[in-house]
């Protein structure tokens, strides 16, 4: 068995997932790169010298084949990086897509608790194993438009507070990081189908929301702390985002023309 340190990143196609791969590579991980987007991830992989599955967390059997590529590399994971996640839609809850909704909550906690049950053996095969679930302040408070996203990503939360509980004897450490705004190429434009104009107004007049990188670098300091050391929660916000709707926002003035 390598003694190389492994680490498996969900959702790395794109955004915190991609940033976090290369992160982790910067610390000498060898990265399992697992992505629905064949194409992207296996581009990240080839860059970072890692490995690429094209993987669905909420697909049981694509599930199962990244926990086989994890015994062929030698059954051993070091960190396991819950990212794969989304938001779709903004309806209030009166207008609530159903559809919507669950789609959220199969990705954000059904696929996160499938990812983690298939690959727990091996974090404990691990001298010290972690978990990281990527949440997002949405998990700590709600707001008007979001209510199917916040279900999903309170559920997150729980899933890592309980985990913790029952883990609490293992080798394992179980960590989640809650980031508020970060803008990235998809995760806004997604959640608006597509729609750019509305994708560009959540960041108007913000100087400087977080971008993936900074999201990345938490994460890769949260998983290489001591092994006697659990950063249980970290919540990481831009400056100007004093809370989920306190944003200090500098807009041009509107013309009286």
């Amino acid at each position: 068995m390598s003694s190389r340190r492994t680490a498996v990143v969900t959702g790395a196609s794109s955004g915190i997932g991609a940033a976090t791969a290369r992160a982790l590579h910067a610390e000498g991980f060898h990265v399992v790169c697992a992505a629905r987007r064949t194409e992207r991830v296996s581009a990240l992989a080839e860059e970072i010298g890692g490995t690429a599955v094209t993987c669905d967390v909420t697909d049981a059997d694509s599930v199962a084949a990244l926990a086989a590529t994890i015994e062929d590399l030698g059954g051993r994971l070091d960190v396991l990086v819950n990212n794969a996640g989304g938001a779709f839609g903004a309806s209030p809850v009166a207008q609530a897509d159903v559809e919507e909704w669950r789609q959220m909550y199969d990705v954000n906690v059904i696929g996160l608790v499938q990812v983690t049950r298939a690959l727990l053996p091996a974090l404990l095969a691990a001298p010290a194993g972690i978990i990281c679930n990527v949440g997002s302040t949405a998990g700590r408070i709600a707001y008007e438009g979001g209510g199917g996203y916040t279900a999903a990503k309170h559920g997150t939360q729980v899933v890592t507070e309980t985990l913790r509980l029952e883990l609490f004897d293992q080798p394992v450490r179980v960590v989640e990081i809650a980031p508020g705004m970060v803008r990235t190429d998809e995760f806004a434009l997604v959640r608006f189908d597509g729609d750019q104009s509305a994708a560009d107004a959540v960041y108007a007049g913000v100087a400087e929301p977080l971008v993936a990188e900074d999201v990345a670098d938490a994460i890769s300091w949260m998983v290489t702390r001591p092994a006697h050391v659990s950063v249980d929660e970290l919540v990481i916000r831009p400056r100007a985002q004093a809370a989920q709707h306190k944003v200090h926002r500098v807009l041009p003035e509107k013309s009286s023309d």
